[in-house]
């Protein structure tokens, strides 16, 4: 028996050393339970999943510029090897994020707050350097040594994750949480890679400011999509201080910062929610394409996407989702929607909602942790079935089912002409007239006082601060 257990012992260790990689980076042996090819794959399964869940901001210029700015960066990167993809996401959330295998991901919403080129490029090699140094991958590793049950999205109770759609369900990748030496270390990388290509690395640290004023104009410590991240605020200093560092270890001259010439690239992008995508306003869902609303639950979080509307009660308790059902009639969609999540029928009845054909659906799923109970309404409309799913403990579900039921049957036409041509908030450029200060520049075209702020930390700049004549600044119209 103890022959036995030394067998297994050596083994194990046979297995984790076969397992260890040199880290392109560091050149340090790091645990990776994953081939290069196995991460490759990794990623090229989750951009389609991703680009779904978003989908794609349409502005040929603006790719242009992510992906030839991107190549460049790559191919002096320590990981020049792989083929990387650079795509700018349909998302209004001020973020960007890399998954394993070469996929680099920017959102309108970070690409709205950069003020010059240099600040982007800043950012992409920070992204750029999470796949250098395989930093989702080692997570990923991380994970699945630990047995940590990965849930995309929501912060929801885990025996209801499994009920988010396919598509959050398989962004587990985009949600791992970098440790902050990782964070660190791609700073640093950012640095490196930027001032390589040309552009002036302090830049970076400026924007750090922008993130640092976002985060106390939301009321928050650290922003969701911050919260494993250094402290923006030191993070200036850092980068400041590597900024030095590189342009004297390069003897790097005449660096770039291309504030103009980025500026006039991004006239015309939208800001903010994208009302086409469906809106919310006082706790109403609005979708003026697909021209229907439904009241939301009040105080309860939501999530909209390109796939589905998410409902989440604050502490987790229930969800409601919305999404387009399968199947060419209603039966036949609540048949395929049970058997996708293996639901359990316990009653169904045929019925109306606001004049359109509906099936109500109650069904269980049973799990270790007891029975997870849901109610769905099939709807027919505008050429659709819809699935409106709330879902909750069973016993919690006599709790929420009015709740449930208030939404699902509150669904209706949406007619009110305001909410059908409402248009969405653009950014525009434009030229100073005279020697000012920022908020006097932003009063003179007409912006209102009340979101003086607001422009000012999209401009990166202080409402006090001088503009001169001929300086561009970004406004905010319809």
């Amino acid at each position: 028996m103890k022959r036995l257990q030394i067998t297994v012992f050596i083994t194990s260790l046979l297995l984790l050393f076969n397992s260890c990689s040199t880290n392109p980076v560091t050149g340090k042996k790091d645990v990776i339970l994953m081939s290069e090819g196995q991460e490759l794959a990794m990623g090229q399964e989750a951009d389609p999943q991703i680009v779904a869940q978003f989908g794609l901001y349409e502005n040929p210029a603006v790719q242009r510029f992510i992906d030839e700015k991107g190549q460049k960066m790559a191919a002096i990167s320590h990981r020049s090897n792989i083929k990387y993809n650079f795509k700018v996401l349909d998302s209004p959330v001020i973020n960007a994020f890399a998954v394993p295998g070469g996929y680099v991901y920017f959102t309108r919403g970070i690409m709205a707050h950069f003020n010059n080129e240099a600040q982007f490029a800043g950012v992409l090699g920070h992204e750029i350097g999470h796949i250098a140094a395989r930093h989702s991958a080692q997570q990923q590793s991380k994970a699945v040594l630990s047995q940590v049950g990965l849930i995309a999205g929501m912060i929801l109770v885990p025996e209801l994750a499994q009920f988010g759609n396919e598509a959050m369900q398989g962004l587990s990748l985009l949600f791992l949480k970098f440790g902050r030496d990782d964070e660190r270390e791609s700073d640093r990388l950012g640095v490196e890679y930027s001032t390589k290509i040309g552009y002036d690395a302090d830049e970076m640290a400026d924007f750090f400011l922008t993130l640092k004023r976002k985060q106390e104009e939301s009321g928050q410590a650290i922003p969701e999509f911050m919260s494993t991240h250094p402290d923006p605020g030191n993070r200036y200093t850092t980068v400041h201080e590597l900024a030095a560092e590189w342009q004297k270890k390069l003897n790097a001259t005449n660096l770039q910062v291309g504030r103009n010439s980025y500026l006039r690239m991004i006239d015309g992008m939208v800001y903010g929610e994208d009302p086409k995508q469906g809106f919310v306003e006082d706790f109403v869902f609005y979708h003026p394409v697909l021209k229907f609303q439904f009241p939301i639950p009040n105080g309860w979080k939501y999530l909209n996407s390109p796939q589905s509307f998410q409902m989440a009660h604050p502490e987790g308790k229930a969800i409601i989702n919305l999404t387009l059902a399968p199947g060419t009639s209603l039966e036949d969609a609540a048949r395929q929607t049970l058997e996708g999540y293996q639901l359990t029928l316990v009653e169904s009845k045929n019925t109306t909602v606001n004049g359109n054909n509906a099936l109500a659906v109650v069904a269980d799923q049973k799990q270790e942790q007891g029975v997870i109970r849901t109610l769905t309404y099939f709807i027919q409309y505008g050429g659709n079935i819809y699935s409106i799913m709330g879902i909750t403990s069973g016993n919690d579900f006599n709790n929420y089912f009015n709740t449930f039921s208030g939404t699902m049957t509150n669904f209706r036409q949406l007619t009110d002409q305001s909410k059908l041509n409402k248009k969405p908030e653009i950014i525009r450029i434009k030229t100073v007239a005279q020697n000012t200060t920022l908020a006097q520049a932003l009063q003179s075209n007409g912006m209102p006082s009340a979101r003086m702020e607001e422009l000012a930390v999209l401009n990166g700049m202080q409402l006090s601060d001088r503009v001169e004549k001929g300086m561009l600044i970004k406004v905010i119209t319809q």
